[in-house]
């Protein structure tokens, strides 16, 4: 099961069945101490909480073996936070099961993609609400599939979930979706968003706080930003059968003295800047005491081209340094190069992933964790075109694999894109 917390909500997906979700408030953690049944119904989910959590977390210790996946949420300190339950609907997230037995190598499948965005001012949502056919009309199933596989999906949420609010003025590009849009993060089975990006706070702080306030109604967690620097700035713990993942996000883009993006402080909402790196590196430093693995998710980055800047080599073996275990990069729009800091990989840039209507190479990247470390990365090369992103395939995909050779002299890629360094 998937057991989440973020802001007073959690949400769960099952490995053992299709999928079962929940999501609940602060508002209904009495009945979850009482003992009382809570039903959360949508077009997708129903599910039936049917124990106190102490004789839950009791049965959880008592059972020998486990027969599934178990992946727990964490948002502070590393201490865990979970409930058992029993579900017989669908969840939209549509993970696939995991039969007793099938990961005797406790392996956790992490995958990262790049930017989105659900604006349906813009092409990529006006053509999906064309066709539609929810997220299948944008993302091709056999990636959909892939993404829906994985232990942890995270993707770049490059836009806030408001109807309210007015645009940064000045600005050339903002962006805003409408908050029920947020549900096609659970059709393509995401379980973690940076909001640590330049348009998180395109229409204010009511924006942002409205954001997370639509991913807490729907049990999605997110890092990178918050109501205040605390909540910004706070790691994110994931734990999938008793090996904890560590996440970070922060952002350096918009370098300047009063940036449109606002960094949150001690008493107002905003992203996580790492312009000044200081802070990010407390985090890392944070998350690796309470994990077992850590990433970075950086914003950074120039856009429209595969080369680095100064920011980002000053500051990727300072990340490191600080004890991160995969820097994962977005921003620039565009595929940039994988290199290492030392034994640590570094994917520069994702590039776009669903968000505008270029046809342009893009990717997921997939990392295999145990508790040893890093098993495998693996660059798996997909298309943006016409709307819609796709797994990239025979010449496409061999193209795509040479271009990122190409670029990356520090990293070598094999021809299924698992990378290795040089």
């Amino acid at each position: 099961m998937v057991i989440r917390k973020q802001g007073g909500v959690m949400k769960r997906k099952s490995r053992k069945g299709k999928a079962d979700g929940f999501a609940y408030t602060a508002a209904a953690v009495a009945l979850l101490l009482t003992g009382c049944s809570l039903v959360s119904s949508g077009s997708h989910t129903e599910v039936y909480l049917e124990q106190t959590l102490a004789q839950s977390q009791a049965a959880e210790e008592n059972q020998s073996g486990g027969d599934g996946r178990h992946v727990i949420l964490n948002t502070e300190n590393g201490q865990e936070s979970g409930k058992e339950g029993t579900s017989d609907g669908a969840g939209s997230q549509g993970k696939e099961s995991l039969a007793p037995g099938e990961n005797p190598d406790g392996e956790v499948s992490l995958v990262f993609a790049g930017d989105i965005l659900f604006d349906e001012s813009y092409a990529i949502m006006a053509s999906m609400n064309q066709r539609g056919k929810g997220i299948e009309g944008g993302i091709s199933g056999d990636l959909l599939e892939r993404l829906r596989a994985a232990d942890i999906f995270m993707v770049n949420n490059e836009f806030p979930y408001t109807d309210r609010g007015t645009p940064t003025a000045g600005k050339t590009f903002t962006f805003r979706a409408k908050p029920e849009y947020a549900s096609y993060l659970n059709d393509m089975g995401a379980d973690l968003v940076s909001l640590a990006n330049n348009h998180a706070y395109d229409y204010g702080e009511i924006s942002l706080l409205d954001s997370l306030d639509t991913l807490n109604r729907l049990g999605i967690p997110y890092v990178g930003a918050g109501r205040n620097l605390e909540e910004a700035s706070r790691p994110v713990y994931l734990t999938v059968d008793g090996l904890t993942i560590g996440f970070v996000a922060a952002t350096q883009i918009e370098r300047m003295p009063s940036p449109d993006t606002k960094g949150a402080t001690e008493t107002s909402a905003g992203v996580f800047r790492c312009l000044e790196i200081d802070g990010l590196l407390e985090s890392v430093r944070e998350a690796k005491e309470n994990s077992d693995f850590v990433i970075a998710f950086v914003h950074w980055g120039t856009e429209g081209t595969d080369e680095l800047d100064h920011w980002q080599l000053e500051q990727a073996p300072q990340i490191a340094e600080a004890g991160v275990d995969l820097i994962i990069g977005a921003h620039p729009h565009v595929l940039q190069p994988v290199g290492y800091c030392g034994s640590v990989p570094v994917v520069y840039s994702l590039g776009n992933f669903l968000f505008n209507s270029r046809t342009l190479d893009t990717c997921i990247v997939e990392a295999v964790v145990d508790e040893n470390g890093l098993k495998s990365l693996q660059f798996v090369p997909a298309l943006q075109s016409g709307c819609r992103v796709s797994l990239a395939g025979g010449t496409e995909k061999e193209r795509i694999l040479q271009y990122m050779r190409d670029i990356s002299p520090e990293a070598s890629l094999d021809e299924e894109g698992y990378i290795s360094g040089k």
